[in-house]
């Protein structure tokens, strides 16, 4: 089984940049006991101030659309989505390198 990276670049409305970091650091708390999710981080830009970057790495893809199901993940969605003005996800196959 393939695993499936992802880089989220979110942008916020102007001045929610901080509210949806703290959103999507929530998700990265409930991430902490999902074993398919081996890495989920929060960044913001320093260069953007509405930019707000999501690394991920999962076990698989599969496991990537499972984690968006439940009634936790639907609250906090729909919290972070009235704060995103637009989004532009990478999806990627990861190869190796340290950590991986």
């Amino acid at each position: 089984m393939e695993k499936f990276a992802m880089y989220g670049k979110l942008i916020a409305h102007p001045g929610k940049r901080d509210e949806l970091a703290e959103i999507l650091l929530e998700a990265a708390a409930m991430l902490r006991a999902n074993k398919d999710c081996e890495l989920y981080i929060v960044n913001v830009s320093d260069s953007d101030p509405n930019a707000v970057w999501v690394t991920e790495l999962w076990s698989s893809q599969d496991a990537h659309a499972a984690s968006l199901q439940g009634a936790d993940t639907s609250e906090l969605l729909q919290r972070g989505r009235q704060l995103i003005a637009g989004a532009e996800p990478l999806r990627l196959k990861p190869l190796g390198g340290k950590g991986f």
